[in-house]
């Protein structure tokens, strides 16, 4: 007893690095990238951060063959691009479990615990100190 609609493939994760926090749709297509309305290379205008989001895709060989729905939300460009990434290689790992040890192996599926330290209390940061005086 089907409807006859057949169920639209699209993929759908979560990222996080940092502070920023990505939302990857993916779906079968040609490539297209669509970052907050914009494309990848006018969003991320830094080189070496859009190989570093293009890594999942590299490594498991399918550069091109879906297209890139996200939302990117909280911190800084460095974040964002690192939850960019997990994200993608989540949505592939559910596209095709197959893509799993890949992206294990390369270590594209962990997610990175750093965040900044939080400002202790009669410091000047998280451990520097006020210039000390002797007299």
């Amino acid at each position: 007893m089907s409807s006859g609609i057949t169920p639209e493939l699209r993929w759908h994760a979560v990222g996080r690095r940092k502070v920023g926090v990505a939302r990857v749709y993916l779906t079968p297509g040609s490539g297209k990238w669509n970052i907050n309305g914009r494309t990848l290379g006018d969003y991320f205008p830094r080189p070496s951060l859009v190989s570093h989001i293009q890594q999942p895709f590299t490594a498991t060989d399918t550069l091109g063959a879906f297209d890139v729905r996200a939302l990117c939300r909280g911190g800084g460009v460095t974040g964002q691009a690192g939850a960019l990434r997990l994200a993608i290689a989540r949505a592939l790992c559910l596209a095709d479990e197959q893509h799993r040890k890949k992206l294990r192996e390369q270590g594209l599926l962990t997610r990175d615990p750093r965040v900044v330290e939080r400002k202790k209390p009669g410091r000047a940061g998280a451990r520097k100190r006020f210039q000390f005086s002797k007299r």
